[in-house]
């Protein structure tokens, strides 16, 4: 364990306080949610920062960074595809695919380890994780301003996040396209590990 792993198991405890905010339907708990997912987000970047500049990049973090954005993800949109969220902001089809698509990943990750290779994450994978965490920010934070237009900061963020407006719609797009073309690529790439 040393810093950057440190962060990244904060990541997970985030996302268990996250998932317990989303379970109470209540203006204060979504509220509550939006930050701790925000800021487990953003615990994402500093992992990897602190890693590269402290020269503290291992094989566990490599494993458990992916595996605590996955988590984390899964998390935001198995509630924005639920009844709980009751807004319809994502579709269930989306939630699968970002899903299985992590299924496939890690299994692929499995069948690597076994054959003595760690699989790190890629740049397009990193730029879907972006696209992915941009979205469900995006729809927590419409959900949580809802309840808070009165003023004129929070009604530009309630505007912001709309979907009706761009950023939504168009996270959600890239989000998608993203996770399949980089599903494919880490398939591809990594063929030779399927023959073994």
């Amino acid at each position: 364990m040393n810093i950057p792993n440190y962060i990244t198991s904060a990541r997970l405890v985030l996302t268990a306080i996250f998932i317990v905010a989303i379970t109470i339907q209540q203006p204060w708990a979504h509220l509550l949610a939006l930050i701790t997912f925000a800021v487990a987000a953003a615990s994402d970047w500093f992992d990897g920062y602190f890693a590269r500049k402290l020269g503290l990049v291992t094989s566990l973090g490599k494993l458990l960074d992916p595996l605590a954005d996955k988590i984390l993800v899964a998390a935001g949109f198995i509630y924005l595809s639920s009844n709980l969220s009751s807004k319809g902001l994502c579709p269930v089809w989306v939630t699968c695919l970002i899903i299985g698509r992590e299924f496939m990943v890690t299994g692929l990750r499995q069948i690597a380890v076994e054959q003595g290779v760690v699989i790190a994450a890629d740049r397009l994978g990193k730029w879907k994780t972006t696209f992915q965490l941009i979205f469900v920010i995006t729809c927590l934070t419409y959900i949580s301003f809802v309840h808070y237009p009165d003023n004129s900061f929070t009604s530009f963020l309630f505007w912001l996040s709309k979907p009706t407006t761009y950023l939504m719609p168009i996270s959600l797009w890239l989000a998608v396209i993203l996770t399949a073309v980089s599903g494919w690529n880490y398939v591809w790439n990594n063929r030779a590990l399927l023959k073994g």
